[in-house]
């Protein structure tokens, strides 16, 4: 009777001590059901002051949580998979993770970054993937606009999100379909009226400024993501600085006589060498966009994800976390850029090599970062001005909207240096 008491206590206390102190939130196609909510999870455990380990290529690029309750209730309300993990079993994790012959790492994300989104106060006749999936995400952003811009307000926050904008001052290079419809009608009425209202006769001499202190946010170690048009439109306004590149539809006078030759391409974070669209009657910036130059059919769309060395360049990696090294490509105003036309210090993160053309780079300017992703929408191929919005519940494990959410989660990282 005694030996059975004795045995009794013994597998007691073993289980005592086998309890789980950790909540694992894998990242692979097998097993989550909910990556993009995964992503909310770990911004919201960030943001209740507790540390999340990221587990770069280590199923899909895991999370690692304390084993609290709160936490737990809040992964089952979401739909986010976890599995509980008793220490000896993150230290094996950890211990395979740490060993030389493994492309993985650990990176220590230590606070939820303060997010802001460059967008208008009113409705346009489109969406932003962006903002889509932040929401769908349950991560929290402030909208900002020119004034706030401006006013030196970007200094309040970490991570910076310009979508479908025009920083040219040519409204969107909408003119030719839709100058006279009441949307593309009001809108330019408005960014004439703030104009005005911040000192400026020219809507593009505002968005040129609003386009420099945006560069000095990076400079001074701010992070911007851009999509679509914002990509190429923000180049090109740096470049054209004190250059007159807008026709007088946009801006009621002619523009500078060979504006082409000064351009100054020094001045531009990723773009180089191109050629500016002169034409108001045609939908395109510059030759910086693949759009019209691409020989791929949609079922065959998809573009490639570089590998990068965890341990050596864990940035990159990060940024590249997935499920699939394969993404299905989409389109936009900007689809994605000339691969000849992107800097040499600048990454190439994603790309589509039988059409020359990179879809997703990243790069450094002074402190800051800056990630370019070509495209409108990941989960809706070919986005037209008035389309629905894409319902991201039924693109719970989006690869696209994966890599929105990575470099959502990138300032929150405990940085090292970058090898290549």
């Amino acid at each position: 009777m005694l030996k059975r008491t004795l045995l009794l206590l013994l597998f007691c206390a073993s289980g005592l001590f086998a309890q789980s102190q950790y909540l694992f939130i894998p990242m692979d196609a097998e097993t989550q059901a909910d990556h993009l909510k995964a992503y909310g999870i770990s911004y919201w455990v960030l943001s209740k002051g507790t540390k999340v380990k990221w587990l770069l290529n280590y199923r899909g690029g895991s999370f690692l949580v304390p084993n609290v309750e709160e936490i737990k209730k809040e992964l089952i309300v979401r739909g986010v998979s976890f599995e509980e993990k008793t220490e000896a079993e993150v230290s094996s994790i950890l211990e395979l993770i740490a060993s030389p012959s493994q492309n993985m790492q650990e990176v220590l994300l230590e606070k939820a970054p303060k997010i802001a989104v460059y967008s208008p106060t009113g409705t346009s006749p489109w969406d932003d993937a962006v903002t889509m999936v932040l929401t769908y995400a349950e991560i929290p952003y402030t909208k900002i606009y020119d004034e706030e811009v401006l006013s030196d307000q970007l200094i309040l926050y970490d991570w910076l999100h310009l979508h479908h904008e025009d920083f040219t001052g040519q409204y969107g290079k909408f003119y030719r379909s839709f100058r006279a419809a009441p949307w593309y009608v009001e809108e330019k009425k408005q960014a004439e009226e703030l104009a005005q209202k911040l000192g400026y006769d020219k809507v593009s001499e505002e968005k040129r400024d609003v386009a420099l202190k945006i560069r000095d946010y990076v400079v001074g170690g701010g992070f911007m993501f851009a999509m679509c048009s914002a990509t190429d439109s923000f180049d090109i306004a740096l470049s054209a600085e004190g250059v007159d590149i807008a026709e007088p539809m946009f801006d009621g006078d002619a523009s500078d006589p060979g504006y082409q030759n000064k351009i100054d391409y020094s001045k531009t974070f990723a773009f180089t060498d191109y050629t500016l669209e002169r034409s108001p009657m045609v939908y395109e910036f510059s030759s910086i966009d693949m759009t019209t130059k691409r020989t791929i059919d949609r079922e065959l769309d998809y573009f490639s994800l570089m590998d990068f060395s965890a341990k050596w360049d864990p940035i990159p990696t990060m940024l590249n976390q997935n499920h699939t090294s394969l993404v299905k490509g989409f389109m936009g105003q900007t689809t994605s850029f000339y691969r000849e036309e992107v800097k040499k210090n600048v990454l190439v993160l994603g790309e589509n090599r039988i059409n020359k053309e990179a879809k997703y780079i990243h790069g450094i300017r002074g402190k800051g970062f800056f990630t370019f992703y070509g495209g409108h929408d990941p989960e809706d191929y070919q986005h037209r001005v008035g389309d629905p919005p894409t319902e991201l519940s039924l693109h719970p494990n989006s690869p696209g909207y994966r890599l929105i959410l990575n470099n959502v989660l990138f300032p929150a990282a405990r940085k090292k240096k970058q090898k290549t």
